[in-house]
């Protein structure tokens, strides 16, 4: 289409932008430049180094009972700004994030009744663009069923993607690498392994990421998804075009209730010349608004062990009750008794939490496909499970307990409970909790449609009253909000270990965390429970098995990024194992972090030193390809001397093969040394650098 740009009304010039209708990233290299067709079209375009990465795209909303938003606009005002702040992570990835943008709000009207108006919000960072729409409160627009929301993103041709479908109830699918005309998420219905699936068009979810054939990688997500539903991507094969496609809802008969004013969630591209710079971007979290709960100090990064992989391995079940003789049928996992164990392994081995799962009562019935409301009692623990004995026992040994509530997608049951369960928790001096929402929904809603985005919020919100951490399953994916409420601290919204043990399709293979690494983990945090020593699970689960080798699974504590990291496996698999050194001296918590090297679904190395501390942790791993990993320990200060000690595969490990094989060396190392990694097939290396003076 032939575009139109408007004159100016406010000329602001930002180094190389040279009109009111575009913004230009800090460093100049982004640009974003707006424009409106002779339909009255609003349309925006991207540009990296000079190079289009997004060609003309248009904007557009559609609604129930009221005509669409998409011609006959104009633009009634520009205005821009600068931003320029460095703030504090509680907890994270590292200790100060600088949040610096260049924005641009274009004010668009329609040109004929009823007269609409809304502003659109560009913010330009050095490592990409968000932008959202809001809707000051008007007479002509107030209460609403929003049926789409049709924002573009016209491509400039068929890049190399890595993508999942379009799953309106879960994320736990692998990811698909393809070409953008190679897209089929129609043909990834009817996993036999998922607890849910809705996959309605092709579409995919995000994070989605790409690499151009310039080389640019470019990742679509979204950011501060607030009382509106998540957004998948529609496909247009063809063209090379996405188009925003929201989670709907039978019952509303359309996409969301909204009133004004309101805003959309930011619509993000993360730009970069590397793979690895992606992981480094902070675009999400600063497009997030500050801390609004508080101190949060009641939690604390943390290893924890557990009851659950035992019921994985089907050794252990959650439930108690025999449901033919209403009798203990004797595999009941969470026994006081068990609990006591898990804590005193636990506190002999640096790890200061434990999560017991099936340790309240209801779990006969939560699996009941018609009807789970009012199984699960939050508050009562069955009879072989003394909660306040564990949580007295568990301090005296310098292990926090965190609490676990599967709410079997049975919200209004959560709902009605919460506050007496959280109560609960505060009472104990708990500050943590699991929660869980396996199962579908009922009355036509979707685990990520403005319902749940909502009940999800609620949740955070009511457990920041009682100080209460959440660590979300089967979540609504992470869009940044952990800034804004830090005690959002962690979630599942991926293929986690559990697939390992119990998957038809073979479990995650090798290549899915490097692939995650560049994915998913842009988004947020991730609860994945690395550490599986038994990788061939016998004798338990002989049909399946953990595909990497166990350095790679150590390796895994370091590239996954998660303010609590489990150590998921049967103690009797870590005692008086050589590698389980690493796991007790692994942090969880960062001043800083570094990617080495990487590539999407192939490898990737990353360096994160302890906050407070001179100590670093390294992992790196590698698909089923093995490779040889050069690794300059240029990040380490100077004029100090570290011990480097490296849990590595053995000569002959490979992922199937030869698992289990490894290596530990020691080295005197200093910022100038350079270590040789050689990766196996499927394989890892994870690495602790010490001051000399600090380990013996």
């Amino acid at each position: 289409m032939h575009k139109i740009f408007i004159g100016l009304l406010l000329l602001i010039t930002f180094a190389s932008c040279h009109n009111s209708q575009q913004v230009c990233s800090p460093d100049n290299n982004i640009k974003v430049e707006v424009f409106h067709d002779e339909n009255g079209k609003i349309g925006y375009e991207v540009q990296y180094k000079n190079k289009k990465i997004i060609q003309p795209s248009y904007f557009g909303f559609d609604f129930k009972d009221l005509p669409s938003i998409q011609n006959n606009l104009k633009i009634i005002n520009i205005s821009h700004s600068s931003f320029d702040e460095t703030w504090e992570m509680p907890w994270g990835e590292q200790h100060f994030v600088r949040n610096n943008y260049n924005e641009m709000i274009v004010s668009v009207a329609e040109t004929v009744e009823p007269f609409r108006k809304f502003d659109i919000i560009f913010r330009v960072f050095n490592d990409g663009i968000g932008f959202r729409f809001s809707f000051p409160e008007q007479d002509n627009l107030k209460d609403f069923i929003l049926t789409d929301e049709n924002t573009e993103f016209q491509l400039t041709g068929n890049h190399q993607i890595w993508w999942q479908p379009g799953d309106w109830d879960i994320y736990e699918h692998l990811y698909n690498h393809t070409r953008i005309s190679e897209i089929d998420a129609i043909a990834k219905r009817g996993h036999k392994s998922l607890a849910q699936s809705y996959i309605p068009e092709n579409a995919i979810n995000t994070p989605a990421t790409l690499k151009t054939e310039d080389g640019i990688y470019l990742s679509f997500h979204e950011a501060n998804l607030t009382n509106y539903p998540g957004m998948t991507l529609k496909i247009d094969t063809s063209n090379f075009q996405f188009t925003s496609e929201l989670v709907g809802s039978e019952k509303l008969q359309g996409k969301a209730k909204l009133s004004t004013p309101f805003s959309t969630p930011w619509r993000t591209i993360q730009i970069s010349e590397t793979a690895g710079e992606l992981i480094e971007s902070k675009l999400i979290v600063n497009l997030n608004e500050p801390n609004k709960i508080g101190d949060v100090s009641y939690f604390k990064p943390t290893k924890y062990v557990g009851i659950w992989w035992d019921m994985h391995l089907e050794r252990k079940s959650w439930d108690l009750y025999d449901k033919t003789t209403g009798k203990p049928h004797g595999k009941h996992g969470a026994t006081t008794e068990y609990a006591k164990e898990l804590i005193d392994f636990a506190a002999t081995n640096n790890i200061h939490g434990i999560l017991v799962e099936g340790w309240n009562t209801g779990w006969e019935e939560w699996s009941n496909p018609v009807n789970r409301e009012g199984v699960f009692d939050f508050v009562t623990p069955y009879p072989d499970y003394n909660l306040q004995d564990i949580v007295r026992y568990g301090k005296k040994k310098g292990v926090e307990l965190i609490m676990h509530h599967e709410t079997s997608a049975a919200i209004n049951t959560y709902e009605k409970q919460m506050d007496s369960a959280y109560k609960l928790i505060k009472s104990l001096d708990v500050h943590a909790v699991k929660t869980g929402y396996v199962g579908k929904l009922a009355g036509g809603e979707y685990h990520h449609g403005q319902l749940m985005v909502n009940h999800y919020r609620k949740v955070i919100e009511t457990a920041a009253k009682y100080q209460i951490a959440v660590n979300a399953h089967e979540p609504i994916k992470p869009t940044g909000l952990r800034r804004t409420y830090p005690n959002e601290i962690s979630r599942e919204g991926l293929r986690g270990q559990e697939f390992n043990a119990w998957s038809v399709d073979g479990g995650n293979p090798p290549s899915h965390i490097p692939t995650i690494a560049f994915t998913r983990m842009l988004a947020g945090p991730i609860d994945y429970t690395p550490g599986i020593f038994n990788i061939k699970l016998n004798p338990y689960k002989p049909n399946n098995q953990v595909n990497t080798t166990i350095a790679h699974q150590l390796a895994l504590y370091v590239v996954i990024y998660s303010p609590i990291q489990m150590v998921p496996d049967l103690t009797d698999y870590y005692q008086n194992h050589p590698m389980f050194q690493f796991i007790r001296d692994v942090a969880v918590d960062w001043e800083q972090s570094k990617v080495i090297n990487g590539e999407i679904g192939e490898f990737v190395t990353i360096a994160r030193q302890e906050r407070g501390k001179e100590q670093w942790f390294v992992g790196s791993i590698t698909n089923e390809d093995a490779r040889n990993i050069e690794l300059s320990l240029d990040f380490l200060s100077p004029d100090i001397n570290y011990i480097a000690y490296l849990y590595q595969d053995g000569t002959n490990a490979h992922w199937n093969d030869n698992p289990t094989s490894y290596k530990i060396d020691t080295f005197q190392v200093d910022t100038k040394s350079v270590l040789h990694l050689k990766l196996a097939s499927g394989g890892g290396c994870a690495i602790s650098i010490f001051p000399e003076s600090s380990k013996k």
